[in-house]
C-alpha cells in the first residue's frame, strides 16, 4: 500500500504534498469499491438465501430493511417502515402473537425469534422466520438486528409430506384391513424364515394370537404327516431364494384339519439380496374333496367296466369271451410273458393294453410293433436301436423299442414274422434281460415285460423252420387264445349297438332303430374279419343310410354268408385263397379293389401271410 508520509520524493530536494494527497484519494477509492463489492456479495447471498436483515433503534423507533427484506415484505424500497406497517401486513390470524413479541422487545430489550405469516396484496400467504439480537452502542443506545428469512417453500414442502404421509398412512389402514380381511392366510417371514406378520383371518382360523404363532411351537398347527414335506420345501425354497409351493393340512381352532395350498415368494432389494418372504395359503379343502369323490367314481367306474368290457371293442358278455377276459385279469399283476393268439381282427392289442392297464407298471409306457409291418433289414434297429454310423443312413444315434418301453410293456404284434436273427436277440433279452444297440458294443440292462400276438400257427412254423423252438418257450408263459367272432355270436348285438351309436354320433346322425333282419344277416355272417370287419361294415352302412333306422346290405356279405352251401370245389387252403384273390385282383393286395379287402382282412396281414407262404404277388399282374 502507497501512502504519503510527506517525505521528499526526489533527491533534489523539491517536496510536494500534491502526489501524497494524490494517493490518498485513490486508496479511499480501493478501500469504496471493496465495499461495495462486498455489499453486492452480500446483497446476493441474501437474495439467494431468501434472508434480508434489518435493525430497529428501539429508543428512535426507526427501521433500517435491507433489499432483500423489502422484496420479501414485497415494499417499495423508498417506503418508510414502522412496526404498525410490518403489523398491518401480517396475516390477521397471526397478528396478536407478533404485536405481544414486538412489546416484549420494547419493553425487555432481550433477544426474540418467531415464525408468522404474511398476507400478501394479491392474497397470497408467505411463511418467515424471525430472529434478533439486541445490542448497545457507545452512545448506550439499545437497537436490535436480525435477519428475516422467506420460509414459504420450506413450510409447503412440509405441508405436502404432511398430506402424503397422512395419505399413506390412510392407505396401509386400508391395506391391513383388507389383508386382515381377505379369505387366506397371509405370512411375512423375515429374510431368515422368522415369522413377523400373520393377517386376521388366518389367527382367527387357527385361534391364536401372533405371539403363539411366533413361537417354535407353531408347526404343530401342521397335520403331522405334512410336516416333514412342509419344512423341506421349505428350507429348498430359502436356500434357493426361490418360489416354493406345497399342500398341507393346517388345523383349525374348532380341532378339524383342512387342505391349504401354500406358496412363498421372496422380495429381493436391488442387490438381489432378499429382505422378506410372503407366504400365502390358500384353502383347497373342497377342491381336495371333489378329487377324492372323483377317483372314488373313477375305481367304481373301472370295477363296473372291468365286469362286462375290458376295453372299447372287447365287448360282449358271451362264455368265451368272459374266460379269455378272466385269464387276462389273473395274468395282469404278475410280470410273466404272455402270448396272445387269435385270428386277425379279434383284438389281440386291445387285450394286451388291458393287461398293461391292470399291471403295475400302468403308469409306464406301453409301446406297440408291429413285426409284419417292418422291413426285415429295419426290425433289429426298430427293436434294439442303433449308433450312429451303425449302417447306411445312421446319422445319429436312435433308442430302440426296448429303451422306449423301461419300466413299462411292449407288446409285439405279429410275432411270427420276425426274421431269426432278430428271434435270436429277441431270445436273449429275455432270458438276460440285457441286448446291445446295432453298431455297439454296451450291452445294456432293460426292465420291459414282453407281450407278443400273432395269427400263425407257430407250432407249424417251427416245423418249417422259420420260427424258433426255445423262443416260443419264452413266449408262451401264459398263453390266451381270442375266441372268433363267429364263436361268440350272442356278443354281435351288443357289438353293433356299441358301434352304431359310435359313429352315428360322430357322423351326426341320430338311430331310433336298428332292422331284425339286419341283426339276424349279421349273426349268420362267418366274419373272417371278425370285430374290425364288424366295424368297418358298419361304419360304411351309416354313411350310406338316409334315415333313421339302420341296416346292412347283404349283398356286402353274400361271399362269405354262411347260408349258402359251400362248393365242393371251394378252394380250402390258406394259399390258394390269397393265389386266388390275387388272380382276380391282377397282383393288387390293398384298395376296395385289393385281394385284401376280396379276403376280409388288412392289407398288412395279407402282406404278412404273403411273404411267410413266400407267394411272388408280382407274377400276377399280368394274370
Amino acid at each position: 500500500t502507497m501512502r504519503s508520509t510527506g517525505d521528499p520524493m526526489f533527491e533534489n530536494g523539491v517536496v510536494t504534498r500534491l502526489i501524497g494527497n494524490t494517493l490518498d484519494i485513490t486508496e479511499q477509492e480501493k478501500l469504496t469499491q471493496e465495499l461495495r463489492r462486498r455489499e453486492a456479495y452480500l446483497a446476493e447471498a441474501q437474495r439467494l438465501s431468501h434472508t434480508g436483515s434489518f435493525g430497529w433503534d428501539v429508543s428512535s423507533g426507526e427501521i433500517y430493511w435491507s433489499d432483500e427484506t423489502f422484496r420479501i415484505f414485497e415494499f417499495d424500497p423508498k417506503t418508510a417502515v414502522t412496526t404498525e406497517l410490518i403489523v398491518q401486513r401480517t396475516h390477521p390470524d397471526d397478528r396478536k402473537a407478533v404485536q405481544q413479541v414486538i412489546e416484549r422487545a420494547s419493553r425487555e430489550r432481550t433477544e426474540f425469534a418467531l415464525e408468522h405469516r404474511l398476507l400478501m396484496s394479491d392474497g397470497s400467504i408467505k411463511y418467515v422466520h424471525v430472529v434478533a439480537h439486541p445490542s448497545t452502542d457507545e452512545a448506550r443506545r439499545s437497537e436490535f438486528v436480525g435477519a428475516v428469512t422467506d420460509i414459504t417453500e420450506q413450510r409447503r414442502a412440509e405441508e405436502s409430506l404432511r398430506q402424503s404421509e397422512a395419505y399413506l398412512a390412510e392407505q396401509e389402514a386400508e391395506l391391513r384391513q383388507i389383508l386382515d380381511l381377505t379369505p387366506n392366510h397371509l405370512y411375512v417371514f423375515g429374510p431368515e424364515g422368522d415369522l413377523l406378520y400373520v393377517n386376521q383371518f388366518g389367527l382367527a382360523y387357527l385361534g391364536v394370537d401372533l405371539a403363539e404363532m411366533v413361537a417354535p411351537s407353531r408347526i404343530n398347527f401342521i397335520h403331522p404327516d405334512d410336516r416333514q414335506g412342509y419344512l423341506a420345501e421349505k428350507e429348498k425354497g430359502l436356500l434357493a431364494g426361490k418360489s416354493y409351493e406345497y399342500e398341507l393340512r393346517i388345523l383349525r381352532h374348532d380341532g378339524t384339519y383342512r387342505w391349504f395350498l401354500g406358496r412363498g415368494n421372496p422380495l429381493k432389494d436391488e442387490q438381489g439380496r432378499i429382505t422378506r418372504w410372503y407366504n400365502t395359503a390358500i384353502d383347497i379343502e373342497d377342491r381336495k374333496r371333489a378329487e377324492e369323490e372323483i377317483r372314488n367314481e373313477n375305481i367304481a367306474l373301472r370295477e363296473e367296466l372291468g365286469k362286462t368290457s375290458m376295453f372299447e371293442e372287447v365287448i360282449g358278455t358271451s362264455s368265451a369271451l368272459q374266460m379269455v377276459l378272466a385269464r387276462a385279469a389273473k395274468v395282469a399283476p404278475t410280470d410273466s410273458t404272455v402270448l396272445i393268439m387269435g385270428e386277425t381282427g379279434t383284438g389281440k392289442e386291445l387285450i394286451a393294453r388291458a393287461i398293461h392297464q391292470r399291471s403295475k407298471r400302468s403308469k409306464r409306457p406301453f409301446i406297440s410293433v408291429n413285426c409284419a409291418a417292418i422291413p426285415s433289414a429295419l426290425i433289429m434297429s426298430e427293436l434294439f436301436g442303433h449308433e450312429k454310423g451303425a449302417f447306411t443312413g445312421a446319422v445319429q444315434r436312435r433308442l430302440g423299442r426296448f429303451e422306449l418301453a423301461e419300466g413299462g410293456t411292449l407288446f409285439l404284434d405279429e410275432v411270427g414274422d420276425l426274421p431269426l436273427e432278430t428271434q435270436i436277440a429277441l431270445l436273449r433279452v429275455l432270458q438276460e434281460r440285457e441286448f446291445e444297440r446295432v453298431g455297439g458294443t454296451e450291452m445294456l440292462r432293460c426292465d420291459v415285460r414282453v407281450i407278443s400276438a400273432t395269427n400263425r400257427d407257430l407250432h407249424s412254423a417251427i416245423a418249417a423252420g422259420s420260427f424258433r423252438s426255445d423262443l416260443l418257450y419264452r413266449l408262451n408263459v401264459f398263453p390266451i387264445e381270442l375266441p372268433p367272432l363267429r364263436e361268440r355270436k350272442e356278443d354281435i348285438p351288443i357289438l353293433v349297438n356299441y358301434f352304431v351309436n359310435r359313429y352315428a354320433q360322430r357322423a351326426g346322425k341320430k338311430i331310433d332303430t336298428i332292422r331284425k333282419k339286419s341283426i339276424e344277416a349279421l349273426q349268420e355272417y362267418s366274419w373272417p374279419g371278425n370285430v374290425r370287419e364288424l366295424q368297418n361294415v358298419i361304419e360304411r352302412s351309416l354313411i350310406i343310410v338316409d334315415t333313421n333306422e339302420f341296416s346292412v346290405d347283404k349283398n356286402w356279405l353274400s361271399h362269405e354268408f354262411q347260408s349258402s352251401p359251400r362248393p365242393a370245389s371251394r378252394i380250402s387252403s390258406e394259399q390258394e385263397q390269397i393265389e386266388a384273390a390275387l388272380t382276380q385282383t391282377k397282383g393288387k393286395v390293398s384298395g376296395r379293389q385289393g385281394a385284401a379287402a376280396k379276403l376280409g382282412m388288412p392289407a398288412s396281414t395279407l402282406e404278412s401271410k404273403i411273404r411267410t407262404l413266400r407267394i411272388n404277388k408280382h407274377a400276377y399282374k399280368g394274370a
